[in-house]
């Protein structure tokens, strides 16, 4: 398992109570370089959206765990935040939840010249995802998809 993984895995054992403890869902945990910085990253969700005040509750106490539990080698600044609108599907409860709903998909290849699929989630398994795109139903494998996100409009 490397460092990064590692680092999430114990910030959202850490995570997990604070969040439940006020009603949220955790909806995911990185540990990325981003320039010269390194970023430990919560998003927390709830659903009636989160507040700016959501944030600062969950990442008091969140810092105070860090710094008694302090096993991150490198600086590193750390965030809370709201996934935001267009967070991609990672985790089983992420494909559960938007069954239903209009999927925008990015393949890696074009598929019959297209990149870009939209469509209401069908169904999904570990290795892949069907969407209805206006009648006709695609299966692309998991494997190919280089971006998989609720759609939005404005």
């Amino acid at each position: 398992m490397s460092k990064k993984e590692i680092y999430e895995q114990k910030a959202e054992a850490l995570l997990e109570p604070i969040v439940a403890e006020h009603d949220f869902e955790l909806v995911d945990v990185e540990y990325v370089k981003e320039g010269s910085n390194f970023y430990l990253r919560a998003y927390i969700d709830k659903p009636e959206g989160i507040t700016v005040d959501d944030c600062e509750i969950v990442s008091r106490t969140f810092s105070q765990k860090l710094d008694e539990e302090d096993f991150i080698d490198e600086a590193y600044i750390m965030e809370v935040s709201s996934p935001g609108l267009g967070r991609p599907l990672k985790k089983e409860k992420d494909y559960k939840r938007s069954m239903g709903k209009e999927l925008e998909i990015r393949t890696y290849r074009a598929i019959n010249k297209e990149k870009e699929f939209y469509g209401i989630l069908k169904e999904y398994n570990e290795s892949s995802v069907t969407i209805d795109c206006e009648g006709t139903e695609m299966t692309f494998q998991k494997s190919d998809i280089a971006l998989i996100r609720l759609a939005f409009d404005f």
